[in-house]
C-alpha cells in the first residue's frame, strides 16, 4: 500500500503484485501542519482503510505499507500511527515518495510545489532535503506561497505603494468579497486555510497569461526561489552530468510562466539537469518504495504502475 497525504488531500492505493489489480482510498488534508496532527492521523487511516476495503484485503495481508505525508515533522505522526496499526507501516515526508515518482527510486531530485513546497534528492554523495519549512517558514513557489503573494501585491496597489495589478479586482472576487481589504480581514478574523489560499494561484497563472505584469512577476521569483533549492539539493548529493529532476504538483500547471524561469535557473549551475514535470500521480512514489520494501522493485515497472493509477483514478 501506498499513501499520498498532502494539505489538501489523501489518496491511498493498494496494489496486488501477481494480478497488478489497483485500488484507491480517498480522505481529506493529512498534513498535521494545516490541520493538526489527530485530524492527519484520521484521514490517512480513513484513505487506507478505504483502498483496504475495495481492495478486499485485510490489514494483515499487507506486504508492506508506506505513507507519504507533508508537513514538517512526521516522526510523531509515525509513532502513532504504528502504535494504531503495525510497526510495519513506514512514514516518510512527501518529498520522499515524490523522489521515488520522479526518479524510479535512483538518483535525482524531485521539486514539489502544491498547496506547499519541498525538494529532495539522492546522489553519490547521499540524500538531502531543502526547503519543506512550512507556510509560515518557507514553501517558496507553492501555491499557498504564490497566493499569499498575490494577495500583498493587491494590497500594494491599494496602498499606492506598488505597481496596478489586475490581481486587485480578481483577488476579492475569487474570494467572494468586494474589496482587497476584506480579503485582509478574513486572513485574521476568519483564517483562510491554506488550500484557499493556493487556490488563488490558478487566477494568478490566468493573469499572468494574458500578460499582467505582476503576476508574471511573481511566478518568475517562485521559480527562482525553488530553484535555489533544487541546487542546494543538486550540490549536497553530489550529482553530475546527466539525471532527472522532477515537478511534481498543482503549481506546475501554470505552465511556461512558470517552469521556463525555473528550469533557466537550474541549467545555470546544472546544465545536465534534466527537468520535467513528472506524469505519475505522487501515491504512485510511495508504491513503488512499498514494492521494494517487498523485495519486489521489479513489479510493475514505473511507467506499468503510472498507468494504473491513472486507469483507477479515472474509474
Amino acid at each position: 500500500m501506498g499513501v499520498d497525504g498532502g494539505a489538501t488531500k489523501t489518496l491511498a492505493a493498494v496494489l496486488d503484485l501477481e494480478s497488478h489489480a489497483l485500488h484507491l482510498g480517498h480522505a481529506g488534508p493529512s498534513n498535521p501542519d494545516a490541520v493538526g496532527t489527530r485530524a492527519a492521523e484520521e484521514a490517512l487511516l480513513q484513505a487506507a482503510d478505504r483502498a483496504l476495503e475495495g481492495a478486499g484485503v485485510s490489514q494483515q495481508a499487507l506486504g508492506a505499507a508506506v505513507l507519504a505525508v507533508a508537513g514538517t515533522d512526521t516522526d510523531a505522526l509515525a509513532r502513532n500511527l504504528r502504535s494504531l496499526r503495525t510497526e510495519d507501516w513506514l512514514v516518510v515526508n512527501d518529498v520522499v515518495g515524490a523522489w521515488a515518482a520522479a526518479t524510479g527510486a535512483g538518483p535525482g531530485v524531485a521539486a514539489i510545489a502544491g498547496t506547499g513546497s519541498n525538494v529532495f534528492g539522492v546522489g553519490p554523495e547521499g540524500p538531502w532535503r531543502a526547503g519543506g519549512w512550512g507556510h509560515l517558514l518557507g514553501d517558496e513557489g507553492s501555491g499557498y506561497w504564490l497566493g499569499i503573494q498575490s494577495i500583498r501585491a493587491a494590497l500594494s496597489d491599494r496602498d499606492g505603494s506598488g505597481p496596478r495589478t489586475a490581481l486587485s479586482d480578481t483577488a476579492p472576487e475569487f474570494f467572494g468579497v468586494s474589496s482587497v481589504e476584506e480579503i485582509a480581514v478574513r486572513l485574521y478574523a476568519k483564517p483562510l486555510t491554506k488550500g484557499e489560499v493556493a487556490a488563488l494561484a490558478i487566477e494568478t497563472a490566468k493573469l499572468a497569461e494574458a500578460g499582467d505584469a505582476v503576476a508574471r512577476e511573481l511566478y518568475r521569483r517562485g521559480g527562482a526561489e525553488l530553484a535555489g533549492q533544487i541546487v542546494a539539493v543538486i550540490q549536497r548529493t553530489g550529482l553530475r552530468g546527466s539525471f532527472p529532476v522532477g515537478l511534481i504538483g498543482s503549481a506546475f500547471k501554470a505552465g511556461p510562466v512558470f517552469i521556463e524561469p525555473l528550469i533557466a535557473a537550474v541549467h545555470e549551475q546544472a546544465p545536465g539537469a534534466r527537468v520535467a514535470t513528472v506524469e505519475m500521480a505522487p501515491v504512485g512514489g510511495s508504491l513503488l518504495l512499498a514494492t521494494r520494501a517487498c523485495g519486489r522493485g521489479d513489479a510493475p515497472a514505473p511507467a506499468e504502475l503510472s498507468r494504473l493509477i491513472d486507469a483507477a483514478l479515472d474509474r
